[in-house]
């Protein structure tokens, strides 16, 4: 006998009792049924998850496309309003605004349940104490390499560095190793190594009272980086375009990307190969990683229905699987990632995720980013020391913050 889950008791229960008060079904289940936002990527899997929900509930889901930048700005008017949908696809670091704002409705997981997902990708949706989404997928930067260059990557960072010597000849436009250096974004995973971090993780969400980009750990890690500027072996002002471009080319042996350029490298015919970012005197590097997922609207009348949907079809192996293959990032839900874990791209960018640490959620994140890329930006020119720097830079964010920018 098919056991049937406590959210479907739970919804059958609502609507007879719906029923009975004289409120009518209307009222627990909106006439236009469960309706989703989601960008272009996710359809194909979804939308046969619609087909099989409308047939098992009766209640119709509508799938609503809409461009990734547009999701979070057009749920931020729509919610309130009560024309907003029930469910939104997006990432992690919209959290932050939607829930200190009351947009979002909080998920309740046993532990049982928790143990199945990635704890970063958790962790990523965590704030205030509470979960925001539900994970299905994580991205995190690591290396990417070309083997007729670079037949095997290094494993520490002096090794890196002796293959970037060997390798750079800019008369030839050739290096051993490029990353975008005026981005706080791509030099992270070397300032987090020995301990620097944006803000602090607490486990109930992220302390913006607590700032770590200018910490002993931090500052080391921005020595190495300047090293690399100084020696040459990067050129200043390097972005990521130009360090793609010369990647394509097969001018440069190593670079720091994401999986979004692994259909770049196949297509450019580069023998190419991913692997963890090289370690730090035996710390592994931390990049930012980055978790979409899914979030429900607390002005919905469908909460119920929505939870039901994630827990039939997103918190599956299967689910997730058919997300990923129309979407290859990797899967959030430990199962799902062991599925596809054969395949030695995914099985490096989930190792480089899996030492990461989520990029805060919270609003104050985007003071960061200014002052931190400008501090990259008087590093590898010279301009400042790394002390100074990174010093001068917290400082801006915690003025900032205190001024209550």
């Amino acid at each position: 006998m098919r056991s049937v889950s406590p959210f479907k008791v739970l919804l059958i229960l609502t609507l007879i009792m719906s029923v009975v008060s004289g409120i009518g079904a209307g009222a627990a289940v909106a006439a236009d049924g469960l309706v989703i936002w989601t960008s272009e990527a996710q359809v194909p899997a979804l939308s046969p998850m619609a087909k099989q929900f409308e047939e098992e509930y009766g209640v119709p889901v509508t799938l609503r496309e809409v461009s990734f930048g547009d999701i979070r700005p057009n749920f931020v008017i729509s919610a309130p309003t009560g024309q907003g949908p029930d469910l939104i696809v997006g990432a992690h670091d919209w959290v932050g605004e939607l829930a200190r704002t009351g947009l979002l409705e909080p998920i309740e997981l046993t532990p049982a349940q928790r143990e199945q997902f990635t704890p970063v990708s958790l962790q990523a949706f965590t704030y205030g104490g509470k979960l925001y989404g539900l994970p299905y997928a994580i991205e995190a930067i690591a290396l990417m390499y070309n083997k007729d260059l670079v037949p095997e990557p290094p494993q520490s960072f002096d090794e890196l560095l002796a293959i970037a010597r060997r390798l750079t000849d800019p008369a030839q436009r050739r290096y051993g190793f490029l990353y975008p250096n005026n981005e706080f974004y791509y030099a992270f995973p070397f300032l987090a190594a020995k301990g620097g971090y944006a803000f602090r993780f607490t486990g109930e969400g992220f302390d913006p009272s607590d700032i770590g980009v200018d910490n002993a750990g931090a500052i080391e890690g921005a020595r190495l980086l300047q090293r690399l500027a100084v020696e040459g072996l990067v050129p200043r002002g390097t972005d990521y375009q130009s360090m793609r471009g010369l990647f394509l080319e097969g001018r440069v042996g190593m670079v720091l990307t994401g999986p979004w350029d692994i259909v770049n490298a196949r297509s450019a015919g580069i023998r190419y190969g991913v692997a963890k970012i090289p370690a730090i005197d035996g710390n592994p590097a931390r990049p930012f990683v980055g978790v979409q997922g899914f979030m429900i609207n607390s002005f919905s009348p469908n909460k119920l229905l929505a939870m039901e949907f994630l827990q039939r079809f997103v918190m599956t192996k299967e689910g997730q699987l058919a997300i990923w293959r129309g979407d290859p990032r990797v899967p959030a839900l430990k199962a799902a990632f062991q599925e596809v874990a054969a395949d030695p791209d995914v099985a490096a960018f989930g190792a480089s995720a899996a030492d990461g640490i989520p990029m805060p959620n919270i609003p104050e994140m985007a003071v960061v980013w200014t002052a931190l890329n400008d501090a990259m930006t008087f590093i590898v020119n010279g301009e400042q020391t790394p002390e100074v720097a990174l010093r001068e830079a917290a400082q801006k964010i915690r003025n900032a913050l205190a001024a209550g920018q």
